[in-house]
């Protein structure tokens, strides 16, 4: 497959020109060694968000790559391409409809972001119970009941699959009631561009969603912040005349042409042995799972270039766990009381799964501790989200933040997943939440 940005970029320092342009390294390799590679929009190198040349060229075979009706790049990570959704999906919401998005409620912070910059309004999909702040499980009847409650149908219904720990949701079942109701289905894809290319494929866009968020750098040779906004081929048509303008409402308009450049060569890896290489790769943590769960250890999700070690089943605290990992080599993804995140990657070799089969080998799982499950934090709606987030604030102790009204939402990211949203009122749950999660502080809304 061709590679047209990095075939500019490589064409372009060969020609040895004198840079009076930016950025200001002039393309002098310093420290980091790639600043020759890094430019910015010359004449030929296209521009992100009005791309008619080169750029627009690779977005194409990202899209054929990835069977979707079009596929942009992002820079900015998935939370560029999460804003530009909703964006879309505001936009194509039925005439005299409210600004409402349906979703579930272990949304990343750039939903709560998005959601004062675009001022709309989220109604929540709770489940009836979770082990886990970053889980939420949504079944086709909860989202049929959901909807069914509603005056008017929302703009979208969005949810996030897979999520941190791995879980997947029932995409296709989602999917069947949002055509039923004539809603658009987004997912927040972000830790699953690379199963589109497992056999078979359970990327979102072939399960029924209409439109979808890939973080291609977090499981794919793609440079941190390379990320993809994909519309379905059942997507509204309308939506693609306006997505560029989505994401660049939401961009630098200085993208970074290295991440650009590991985009359009992550297609060719991609084009070639990149499919054998995740599916190594999902085949060698199964085999560390399978290995590990003989000797006694518990595991949770369903995600297949994710290992996540139920450590409060197994035993064990999670940030525990974390270092005996790491005492074997082994550096986690994230890791919490209850649960250790390993994710993988096409990139590792066996000697690679062969350290993580071997880096808890000295502990030995204990008798499972108690593990309740988590307090709803259903805080009482006193503000809308944008009228919470531009108030004046202030920081106090968690402790102290009962009948607070939450501000910005305080959360560390990993995993990003806000407790307290902005605009509610801060209440007992939230306040065991803060303790079990380690906030120590959080940003209220300044009271008269």
């Amino acid at each position: 497959m061709t590679t047209p940005i990095w075939d500019f970029l490589r064409g372009y320092q060969n020609e040895g020109m004198a840079r009076f342009h930016m950025p200001g390294h002039k393309g002098v390799n310093g420290p980091l060694g790639c600043e020759s590679w890094d430019i910015t929009e010359i004449r030929g190198a296209d521009s992100l968000y009005e791309a008619a040349g080169m750029i627009a060229e690779s977005e194409e075979h990202a899209a054929a790559l990835f069977g979707s009706a079009a596929s942009f790049y992002s820079t900015e990570g998935s939370t560029q391409c999460i804003k530009a959704m909703l964006f879309l999906a505001l936009q194509n919401r039925r005439l005299g409809t409210p600004p409402v998005i349906l979703a579930a409620r272990n949304v990343h912070k750039a939903f709560v972001h998005a959601a004062a910059l675009l001022d709309f309004e989220p109604v929540w999909l709770w489940p009836e119970e979770t082990q886990s702040l970053c889980a939420c499980p949504v079944t086709a009847e909860d989202l049929e009941e959901a909807l069914g409650q509603l005056e008017t149908p929302p703009a979208a219904v969005y949810v996030t699959s897979p999520d941190y720990l791995g879980n997947l949701q029932d995409i296709p079942g989602l999917a069947e009631v949002c055509r039923r109701r004539g809603t658009p289905l987004l997912v927040d894809n972000a830790h699953g561009a690379y199963l589109r290319f497992l056999r078979p494929s359970l990327h979102p866009l072939d399960q029924g969603a209409d439109l979808c968020c890939d973080s291609a750098h977090k499981t794919l040779p793609v440079l941190t912040g390379g990320a993809y906004l994909h519309l379905a081929k059942t997507a509204p048509a309308g939506l693609r005349d306006r997505a560029r303008e989505a994401l660049a409402l939401f961009g630098s308009t200085s993208p970074s042409y290295l991440t650009l450049a590991s985009l359009d060569l992550c297609n060719d890896y991609l084009a070639g042995e990149g499919p054998d290489r995740l599916r190594a790769a999902a085949g060698g943590l199964a085999g560390v799972r399978q290995s590990l769960s003989a000797q006694g250890w518990v595991f949770a999700g369903d995600e297949p270039l994710k290992l996540t070690f139920d450590a409060s089943r197994s035993g064990w605290e999670g940030s525990a766990l974390a270092d005996l990992l790491r005492a074997g080599g082994v550096e986690p993804e994230y890791a919490d009381r209850d649960f250790c995140v390993l994710m993988a990657s096409g990139a590792m070799d066996k000697e690679a799964f062969r350290i993580a089969a071997n880096a808890p080998g000295l502990a030995v799982p204990g008798p499972a501790r108690v593990r309740p499950a988590l307090p709803l934090a259903k805080g009482e709606r006193v503000l809308s989200i944008r009228q919470a987030l531009f108030a004046p604030q202030e920081t106090v102790r968690a402790e102290e933040a009962l009948g607070r009204v939450c501000g910005a939402p305080t959360v560390g990211c990993p995993p990003a997943v806000p407790i307290a949203v902005s605009g509610e009122r801060i209440g007992r749950e939230a306040l065991a939440l803060f303790r079990q999660y380690g906030v120590e502080a959080v940003k209220v809304v300044k009271e008269p």
